[in-house]
């Protein structure tokens, strides 16, 4: 099973008054440094969005990255990162290897523990004196002493952050961070130094020091805690990549075996694999026999056994055996690095929820600055004698309360976790946009061969009209140029007879109808009734012909030669044990369940009454499934489509969700949302009840987001003080700020631990 590459790259739709050659673009991703909260991933967008050759640009606050679609021969990296910087933000034109990406993150999260902890440890004793302390001498001068380096040297990235952005008149969540404790410890110096300018409130009352540096250790701790929790999110691509081995053994033509990375394997490289050892990149066995435990990645509980001539793949275990393959896919071209890279370009992406919410992610702040502004002047106008503390009180929490951080990790982080979820079951979800659909699906239509059954089926009689070592030879020669699954058996068949095959001429295959070909100037047809009739067979002079007896379940195909059909042939397909409790568990979630084939009646009707199908349709070429689709989509119904092969591929692109087998064709899993790498078909209620499960956290993560300030920054701004005298401390406000992005980050990493069956 080779995963091809279109199948892990950004569908694109490209809307221009001339037309841009797809060839001509590339997406890319990238990691950009400055963005702490969701109104930042929206102007690194509109920064890069504005540069021409850029098509579409893509921020995710979660992953701190950027994808863009752009135009090589217009602009670069280069140009995106001079932007950037411009615009306050820093971008790595060139993406750095995983591991340099994880120490980065590493010393990130230790730099954010240290500071917090010293944090902490000088604030503590502000925070009493200011409690308890007032009276002793010199506490103001104590206070200043201890809350400066808090404020200017421990929270400084908050304050070189808002400068930054401030010169590309951006403003962001460290920009409301920064002026709300540079007030407050600016207003507190002012008052230690003049404090007898306001005599009638009291000096130490008018000291906000303890607020400055407490809210930095708050939100310094809500960093900390954020950034491991967004590391936890992407942990599915983290243990993808961990699949890999450092090293292996590479076989020299001399029979020497020397130990080298992994990265240094190259295409047709010998690679000797051991007892307990991970396969480094993807192959086909040479000598040996051995099972591998393919679990990781497709989700299959029982290893497979391999032997001369089966494929293995990069990042799957061996057993018990040694064996000895042939490199074929090594680098970036292995199932697995296609894996991870179709894992990360899913999460990068957003489903239509996200977009609604960056628009008002983009105002958010801009509106806290107008909100607090508007807090501070009608306290200072109608404060009284309390004027200016309740004015300076109420604007820093304003500031501070406000979390636009919530907001933007409320849709990325739940869909990382799901779809990193989906990955390590076997279910790979090519968008986000495509997850959110899924949970909508209330009809599920599946192709029978490869989906419902195994795909594989075996030859169960064979009989001919006139029996000829030339006949034989020129069907079997057709079967090997045909890329049917129904061709496979009867190769094998004739393989089994000592059959030697003879390549015909002017090959065609014909979908939905069998194939044609041409051998010494006369016309052969093997397939179906549909070509039969096509190749002008005689089916009333033909003493085999559609009258024929067959088994209900058995799929008929003819050989004719010169319109005279020469052969029958009978094969049947067993359905997956696996099919009957998958359907039963689509049907008792409220999913119609539909099955389409291009075998005859009897078939289609024993294979749905197997796997428990009410509604079938028999003798479907790919036009009929499209139209067979359509029509389930004009009655309003949201359908999914499974399928397999390339007669499959039109329905999968017209179905709302298309869930395509890994085991099938390239261009059924090119166009699909979903690839099911495993060939069990309980994944499939499995990947609805994910879906479902992700966007009701999705939902559940926006709205506590909203609810949080809608509640919140009315709170700090003083709408109680009049009625019942309660005014927010600023401190309380920075705790419930830090709390509220860590809250959602934590309840979407609640769907790793949720039971999906």
């Amino acid at each position: 099973m080779i995963f091809p590459a279109e199948l892990f790259s950004q569908p694109t739709v490209i809307f221009t008054t001339e037309p841009v050659p797809m060839e001509e673009l590339i997406r890319k991703s990238f990691p950009v440094k400055g963005m702490s909260c969701a109104s930042c991933a929206v102007s690194v967008e509109n920064i890069l969005n504005r540069q021409e050759g850029v098509k579409q640009a893509a921020a995710n606050y979660a992953m701190n990255a950027v994808w863009v679609m752009y135009n090589p021969e217009v602009t670069d990296p280069a140009v995106f990162h001079a932007a950037l910087r411009k615009g306050g933000y820093d971008l790595d034109s060139e993406v750095a290897p995983a591991a340099d990406r994880e120490k980065a993150r590493m010393e990130e999260l230790k730099s954010l523990k240290m500071n917090t902890v010293w944090a902490a440890i000088l604030a503590f004793p502000v925070m009493m004196i200011s409690m308890f302390g007032m009276g002793i001498p010199f506490s103001g001068w104590i206070m200043l002493l201890l809350s400066t380096p808090v404020t200017f040297w421990l929270g400084r990235r908050f304050f070189i952050n808002a400068f930054r952005l401030l010169k590309g008149f951006h403003v962001n969540m460290d920009t409301l961070v920064a002026l709300s404790t540079g007030i407050a410890w600016a207003f507190s110096l002012f008052n230690l130094l003049a404090g007898k300018l306001l005599p009638e409130t009291g000096q130490h009352h008018l000291l906000y020091f303890e607020a400055s540096s407490v809210i930095i250790v708050f939100i310094l701790f809500g960093r900390y805690l954020e950034e491991r929790a967004k590391a936890g999110t992407t942990s599915a691509i983290r243990d993808l990549m961990q699949l890999q081995p450092d090293e292996a053994a590479i076989v020299d033509q001399d029979g020497r075996e020397r130990r080298v990375p992994s990265a240094w394997i190259g295409v047709d490289d010998q690679v000797r694999i051991k007892p307990g050892e991970r396969i480094p990149v993807d192959g086909v066995v040479l000598t040996g026999i051995s099972s591998v435990d393919e679990s990781s990645m497709t989700g299959e509980s029982l290893p497979r056994e391999i032997r001369s001539g089966d494929q293995v793949y990069a990042g799957t275990l061996n057993q018990k055996g040694s064996f000895v393959f042939s490199a074929r896919k090594v680098g970036a071209e292995t199932r697995l690095s296609r894996m991870v890279e179709a894992v990360k370009t899913a999460m990068e992406n957003k489903p239509p929820l996200q977009k609604r919410v960056d628009k008002i992610a983009s105002v958010f702040v801009p509106a806290v600055l107008v909100i607090s502004l508007l807090a501070f002047a009608l306290w200072l106008i109608f404060g009284g004698v309390s004027a200016l503390p309740l004015a300076i009180r109420s604007m820093v929490s304003v500031l501070i309360i406000a979390c636009p951080c919530a907001l933007g990790l409320a849709t990325p982080t739940a869909v990382m976790v799901g779809i990193g979820r989906g990955a390590a079951g076997g279910i790979l979800i090519r968008d986000a946009a495509g997850l959110e659909k899924c949970a909508r699906i209330d009809t599920l239509v599946f192709d029978k061969t490869g989906t419902i059954t195994y795909g594989k089926p075996e030859v169960t009689g064979m009989e001919w009209l006139e029996e000829s070592d030339r006949l034989k030879s020129i069907l079997h020669g057709m079967e090997l140029l045909s890329e049917h699954p129904l061709a496979e058996p009867v190769v094998k068949e004739l393989l089994s007879a000592g059959n030697q095959p003879v390549m015909p001429g002017q090959f065609q295959a014909v979908p939905g109808k069998g194939i044609t070909a041409n051998y010494s100037g006369l016309p052969y047809a093997v397939g179906n009734e549909a070509m039969m009739q096509s190749a002008g067979a005689d089916w009333d002079t033909s003493p085999i012909g559609s009258s024929t007896p067959r088994k209900e379940q058995e799929t008929i195909l003819w050989f004719a030669e010169s319109g005279r059909i020469r052969a029958i042939i009978s094969l049947s397909d067993r359905v997956k044990p696996t099919s009957g409790p998958a359907i039963e568990k689509l049907k008792q979630a409220g999913i119609e369940v539909h099955l389409l084939t291009g075998d005859h009646e009897g078939v289609a009707r024993g294979v749905a009454e197997q796997s428990g199908i009410t509604f079938y349709k028999a003798n479907c070429l790919p036009g009929d499934k499209a139209a067979y689709i359509t029509a389930l989509k004009e009655k309003g119904r949201t359908v999914g489509m499974v399928g397999d092969g390339i007669n499959d591929s039109e329905a999968l692109a017209l179905a709302d969700v298309g869930m395509a087998m890994g085991s099938g064709s390239e261009i059924s899993m090119d166009v699909s949302d979903m690839t099911l790498v495993t060939s069990d078909l309980s994944v499939i209620p499995t990947a609805i009840r994910l879906s479902k499960l992700t966007v009701r956290t999705i939902r559940q993560n926006l709205f506590w987001a909203f609810v949080y300030n809608v509640i919140a920054i009315p709170l700090a701004a003083g709408l109680l003080y009049p009625v019942w005298g309660f005014m927010l401390n600023p401190m309380i406000a920075g705790a419930a700020m830090a709390l509220s992005s860590v809250s959602v980050v934590s309840n979407s990493l609640r769907l790793k631990y949720m039971r999906l069956g």
